[in-house]
This record gives C-alpha cells, sequence and structure tokens, in this order.
C-alpha cells in the first residue's frame, strides 16, 4: 500500500520576461543600442518617437505597463531622501554636450594585418593555401598556440588537405618575417629570438641572442653568475645585454586583435560623473544615445479591438488581432524593461558616487574608499545580484580618466590610526616602495612589511606575498639586477 503524504515546498522560478529583463540590465550602452535596433527591426508595434506627444504617451502606457506581473520586481528605487547630497539630474536634452574618445574604428585585426601582408608576398598557391590555417591559429598576443602535428590534423579533418611537416614549418618561419617583430612564435623564448634576428648585428645583440638561444632557463631564474661564466663576458656586458632583452616586445600581437570587442569596454562609457559647484552629477550616457520609443498607434488601435470585437470577427481577423495584441504587449513589456534599467543604473551609480566622493573630486587613490556590493545594495534597496549584474561590463567617465565600475569595489583593512582604508591603496602603497627599492638588493617580503607599516599599513607577510601576487611581482630573488 502506498503511503501519502502532505509537505511544502519554497520555489521561487523566473519568466521569460524577467529573464530577459535581467540580461537586458547586463548590456552596456552600446549592445543595447543594438538591442533596441533589433526589437525595432523584429516588432512592428514598436515605433522611434522624438515628438512630446509620442513621449507623453509613451510614458503613460510604461506606467500602465510597469504593473504587469510578468515584469521583474529589480527592488524598490527608494526616494531622494537616501541621498540627500545630491540634485538628481537626468539629461533629456539631446544636444546636450557629449565627450568622445577617438579610436580606429576602421582598424584591421592582427589575422587581417598578416594577410594584407602575405598578399604581397611571393607565394605559391599551395603555401597561398595553407596560410590562413596557420594565421587563424594565432592568437591576439601573436603566438601560434598549435603545434605542427595539430595543424596536420586540422587540415585533413577540417579542409580535407594533406600536409607534411616540413611545408608546415617552412610557411610558419614565412609568416615569422611578417611584421609586427615575434608574431608567430610558439613560446616567449622563440619570440625574443626572433626579434633579435630582426636586428642589427651588434656586440650586444649577439651576446642577448646567445642567451636566449643557449642559457635560457639560467636567465629567467635570474643565475647571473652561470651566465657570466657560460657566456665568458663581464658584469657589464651582461647588464647590457639584459637592457636589450628586457627592451624587446613579449606580446608582438598586442594593440592589433580585433577591435570589436576592446571598442565597447575602452570609447563609450555608460555613465558621466562631473562636479559642478562642489556637487557631484550623475549622468547615463544612454540618454543622450538612445531613440526615444513608442507602441505604433496602428497596432495599439488593433490590440484594443481584438478585447472589443471579441466573436464577431472571423478566424483570419481573430488570428491578425490576436497577433497585433501580442506584439503591442511586446513593446509595451520592452518600453517598460528600458526604463526599468535606465532607473537601476541611474541609482545605483547615484549610490557609488555617494560612497566614493572623496576619490571622484580628487582622483588621489588615498582617496578611495573601501566598498563592496553588499554597500550599494543596502543603501539602495536592490538585491546583491542586481548590483553585481549593473557592475559588469560598465564604465564611468570621470574628470580623472574612465573607470570600470568594478574598480569601485574592494576591501579594506584598518590602518593603524583606525581608520579603514582601501586594499587598492595599500596595494599602491606597496608597488611604490618596491619601485624605489635597490635593484642590487631587492626587499623580501618581510623588510616590505616594516615599510608599510611604516605608512601606517599594518599588514601581515602572507598578506604582503598576497598583494604582490595580485600585482604580478615577482619574488626578490627575481626581482634582482646586476
Amino acid at each position: 500500500m502506498l503511503k501519502q503524504s502532505l509537505s511544502q515546498k519554497l520555489q521561487q522560478s523566473l519568466t521569460t520576461a524577467q529573464i530577459q529583463q535581467i540580461k537586458m540590465l547586463e548590456l552596456p550602452t552600446i549592445e543595447l543600442e543594438t538591442r533596441i535596433m533589433k526589437e525595432l527591426e523584429e516588432n512592428p508595434a514598436l515605433d522611434e518617437s522624438f515628438d512630446e506627444d509620442g513621449l507623453e504617451q509613451q510614458d503613460a502606457e510604461t506606467d500602465d505597463y510597469g504593473n504587469d506581473a510578468d515584469v521583474a520586481d529589480l527592488g524598490d528605487y527608494g526616494t531622494e531622501d537616501d541621498i540627500p547630497e545630491y540634485k538628481l539630474q537626468q539629461l533629456y536634452d539631446k544636444n546636450a554636450r557629449k565627450e568622445e574618445i577617438p579610436f580606429a574604428a576602421n582598424a584591421p585585426s592582427l589575422g587581417e594585418y598578416l594577410m594584407q601582408q602575405l598578399e604581397l608576398a611571393p607565394l605559391t598557391d599551395r603555401e597561398r593555401l595553407l596560410a590562413p590555417y596557420i594565421i587563424g591559429n594565432i592568437n591576439p598576443d601573436g603566438y601560434l598556440y598549435r603545434t605542427v602535428a595539430q595543424l596536420q590534423d586540422d587540415l585533413l579533418f577540417k579542409a580535407g588537405i594533406e600536409a607534411n611537416a616540413e611545408e608546415l614549418d617552412r610557411l610558419i618561419k614565412r609568416v615569422q618575417r611578417l611584421d609586427p617583430p615575434g608574431v608567430g612564435a610558439r613560446d616567449l623564448r622563440e619570440c625574443l629570438l626572433i626579434q633579435l634576428q630582426n636586428k642589427k648585428d651588434q656586440p650586444n645583440i649577439n651576446v642577448a641572442y646567445l642567451i636566449l638561444d643557449k642559457y635560457y632557463d639560467d636567465f629567467v631564474n635570474k643565475r647571473y653568475g652561470r651566465l657570466i661564466r657560460g657566456v665568458e663576458i663581464s658584469e657589464g656586458q651582461l647588464s647590457d645585454a639584459i637592457h636589450v632583452i628586457t627592451a624587446l616586445n613579449p606580446k608582438p600581437g598586442f594593440g592589433l586583435e580585433d577591435r570589436a570587442e576592446t571598442n565597447l569596454m575602452q570609447v563609450h562609457p555608460d555613465f558621466v560623473v562631473e562636479e559642478m559647484d562642489g556637487e557631484l552629477m550623475v549622468y547615463l550616457t544612454d540618454e543622450r544615445m538612445l531613440p526615444p520609443l513608442r507602441v505604433n498607434p496602428h497596432y495599439r488601435q488593433m490590440a484594443e479591438a481584438c478585447k472589443t470585437r471579441g466573436r464577431n470577427c472571423s478566424s483570419e481577423q481573430k488570428e491578425a488581432l490576436a497577433f497585433a495584441r501580442q506584439k503591442v504587449e511586446q513593446a509595451r513589456w520592452f518600453i517598460s524593461a528600458i526604463e526599468q534599467r535606465r532607473n537601476t543604473l541611474l541609482r545605483t551609480m547615484q549610490a557609488i558616487a555617494h560612497k566614493q566622493e572623496s576619490f571622484l573630486k580628487s582622483g588621489e587613490m588615498a582617496d578611495l574608499r573601501p566598498m563592496i556590493l553588499k554597500d550599494i545594495a543596502d543603501v539602495t534597496g536592490f538585491d546583491i545580484s542586481t548590483i553585481s549584474r549593473v557592475s559588469n561590463s560598465k564604465y564611468v567617465q570621470t574628470n580623472y580618466g574612465i573607470y570600470p565600475l568594478k574598480f569601485f569595489f574592494n576591501e579594506g583593512i584598518a590602518a593603524e590610526d583606525g581608520e579603514e582604508v582601501s586594499t587598492r591603496v595599500v596595494k599602491d602603497a606597496l608597488r611604490e616602495v618596491i619601485e624605489a627599492e635597490d635593484g642590487l638588493r631587492p626587499l623580501s617580503d618581510s623588510e616590505l612589511v616594516g615599510l608599510l607599516a611604516e605608512r601606517g599599513y599594518p599588514v601581515a607577510r602572507r598578506t604582503v606575498a598576497k598583494y604582490r601576487n595580485e600585482l604580478g611581482i615577482p619574488t626578490a630573488r627575481m626581482r634582482k639586477k646586476i
């Protein structure tokens, strides 16, 4: 006999509209603009409207639709009293000042740049057939990350081309003679050797080449005594050779990679923070870039007719009216989602600006305050996950440069005076101490602890090691110079 029982289970699920709205919240301004253009193309019930009547109609429809259960509740937006120091100003003037950072919009990617050079090279038809497969496997830093054997397998299984190792190796060497110097190398050692091959025959160059070619492990591990004995050179000659090597480019492709991603991150901030009359003003850049939206009047009338005419329609008419109603509902949801996104982003940035007011006014790292996601969530009333989504891939333009929102989120430590300081400030101090050290006698982590304590930052040795690793600074032995 089956045993029956009752149980309660709390389960939270998101509707499709809520999931889409959450995704929209994560979009940077440029991607949002693309998303709006796509929606305008796909939904005939959604229109651009730059006239005041259309905007008033849009606001009324957004208010009516904003209470729909399918619209994601991203938290209460609170009142202006939560941040009394601010004048919450919004930019609706399409002619408002907009600063743009120039960039090379049509700059070729690294692969395109290499192919352009090969087009002018005297290659056989066979080599022109194989070259794109080699260049296509060069990463943005300029390194060829596939071995010859792997390239052979790729060509055979993906393109049906049989290639022998000799011809591929010969073609790789041809690619390695292209600009920028060092491109197409399989590892750092080969990259540096290629660059030295392109330089004039000078004594320092020859010594540097010999060190990398025959004594690479000793050089990497800074075993200078073994280098001097093995290469049979003086300390002065070794110092000159090391200076030549350190001047080489370890990432020859850097700066030539496809701009499609970097443009989104560098040239279009999502927020602008300015100081006016001693107060910080927070603006959303999309208010000056994105088109105002409204529901198409014709489709709105059709949607209303779907409610009133009811059974007095033919099946074809019912189908058409149902289609119109569906598109109108999608348009209204989309307009509401854009508005909620705007309110959420603006409210979050205002809270961040209030918390980091000193830094935004001075630009000094020492004024950066410790701040975590929960701090902003408590002020805005939003969930921590919402704050995380807002800060992801968003940038703010200030009087002292453009910063990712994630820059402002950092933990803190207690200084000697009892005041909590940002870990970024401590890391900045650590970097300054190391940069000022004697290269012949680099400071150990224990010595760094003492120097930081003198500056008022009492941290443990393991904390210094952790911060040093996060800054990409090697140990004292690896920092030693001759």
